[in-house]
């Protein structure tokens, strides 16, 4: 199945999020304090079952295989091998899972659980829940509502969403059909500080709490599915939307229309590169007349590959970003103990462990293995996030147990995205969120500090 263009999207797509039921809703991000906690877990089970009376199922899979499956079946190759595929042979992937499996839930009795609070205080932010979903670029494989769809199921089921650096829509109109809904950026950090200063600036303005650097991409890990397929998908004008339309990086497309090709691979003169080349055309902003006449799409791509990402940063350049903005910064790919207290002695706000869900170095350490020993490292100094792994709710309480703050989710929620764009998204917040509190309540624990507290045990 094809994915339209995103030019398509109409000024009506852009409604700010909550204007419709599925399942239980939430109505946008408010949240006081003299209203009952939403009882995820039983209200999702009673919609689920109560419509499974009139043989009426989601297409939206609970089971994660399932749900992958599913999603499988309506991508296109290229956009499955982009979401579900890892470094190397996997074995990243496959030691995060692993890791989440050594791990044992230990369920404690007569504990009175009958109110739940899944809530927590993050940055000064009052939080319904502990769960935020995570930068995945390049959406538009996926759905043609790309980040559109993800910002407003974030918004409506009041889950903090990460636009990506890689988005296939542009921040300002996420964040403007988010209405309330808390939202940060994500940066890869280019070559181009003029154009990190302009990142920074617009995701201030579009009202982003906070600024996840990720660490781990500074090159592009070595990616079978991808490779085996010919398949980049920005070489095909997608997943620099944030680029695109970005005043200080359009500047300089004159020069780089002008400026001579480095690469010595042409590509082969035939009907398919004839084809890649129309898509750069069609999803780079403005009509397609003067897309056609102008070379600003092909230079746009060529410029972003000059610049996408610095090979040369180390840790004093932190301070250089911290003076050119106010917000809270996250540094996302922490795996060591040692880059834990690194980090804290240059005095980041907070920390991300994850592996980039498996991607980029294959057979390194699984992100939950790492958790506990960052967690130590750091003395409670900062916030600790976990991402990598998580699939269910029972994953979202070990990674608690374990020390994490907040966990951030990717590929369920992407593939949710690709069955049923936005709803599908909900559907698998929903899902994971119900999972996770009857996770908490079956375990004898009534707040996320009786998680924190929980009795885990480890195989082996």
């Amino acid at each position: 199945m094809g994915v339209p263009s995103l030019s398509k999207i109409r000024p009506a797509d852009i409604r700010v999020a909550g204007e419709y039921h599925s399942g239980f809703h939430h109505g946008g991000m408010r949240h006081h304090s003299d209203q009952p906690f939403p009882e995820y877990g039983r209200r999702r089970q009673t919609w689920i079952f109560v419509r499974g009376l009139g043989h009426k199922v989601s297409r939206v899979p609970v089971d994660f295989s399932t749900l992958e499956e599913r999603a499988r079946g309506v991508m296109t190759k290229r956009g499955f091998a982009y979401v579900a595929g890892g470094a190397g042979n996997a074995r990243t992937m496959v030691a995060n899972r692993a890791g989440f499996d050594r791990w044992r839930i230990v369920p404690r009795m007569l504990r009175d659980v009958s109110r739940r609070d899944l809530s927590l205080t993050l940055f000064g932010e009052r939080l319904p829940t502990p769960l935020i979903l995570a930068p995945v670029g390049v959406l538009e494989m996926v759905h043609p509502r790309a980040d559109l769809a993800a910002a407003r199921a974030a918004a409506t089921e009041r889950v903090p969403f990460i636009f990506s650096n890689q988005a296939s829509v542009p921040m300002e109109t996420c964040a403007a059909a988010m209405g309330e809904g808390i939202r940060w950026f994500q940066l890869y950090w280019s070559t181009d500080d003029q154009l990190v200063i302009s990142f920074l600036r617009r995701a201030e303005a579009c009202g982003c709490r906070a600024l996840v650097v990720t660490l781990d991409t500074t090159l592009l890990g070595w990616r079978p599915r991808d490779l085996d397929l010919g398949s980049l998908p920005f070489l095909r004008g997608m997943g620099i939307a944030q680029y695109t339309s970005d005043p200080v990086f359009c500047e300089g497309l004159d020069q780089a229309r002008t400026e001579p090709m480095t690469n010595p691979v042409e590509p082969p003169k035939n009907l398919f590169s004839l084809g890649a080349r129309w898509e750069q055309i069609r999803r780079y902003p403005g009509s397609l007349s003067r897309n056609l006449r102008s070379g600003a799409p092909a230079a746009a791509v060529r410029k972003f590959l000059r610049i996408y990402s610095r090979t040369s940063l180390t840790w004093k350049d932190l301070a250089w970003l911290r003076e050119h903005t106010r917000l809270p910064i996250l540094l996302k790919g922490i795996l060591s103990p040692e880059d834990a207290r690194l980090a804290v002695e240059h005095g980041v706000t907070g920390i991300i462990v994850s592996n980039h869900g498996g991607r980029q170095v294959d057979g390194a350490v699984a992100a939950i293995d790492a958790l506990p020993e960052i967690v130590k490292a750091t003395e409670g100094r900062l916030p600790v996030l976990f991402d990598s792994g998580i699939r269910g709710g029972a994953d979202i309480f070990k990674a608690l147990a374990l020390g994490a703050s907040a966990v951030c989710l990717g590929r369920p929620y992407v593939y949710g995205l690709a069955i049923t764009g936005e709803r599908g998204v909900r559907e698998v917040i929903q899902n994971i969120l119900a999972e996770f509190e009857l996770t908490m309540a079956l375990s004898g624990c009534a707040t996320l500090e009786d998680v924190a507290n929980a009795a885990l045990e480890k195989l082996g």
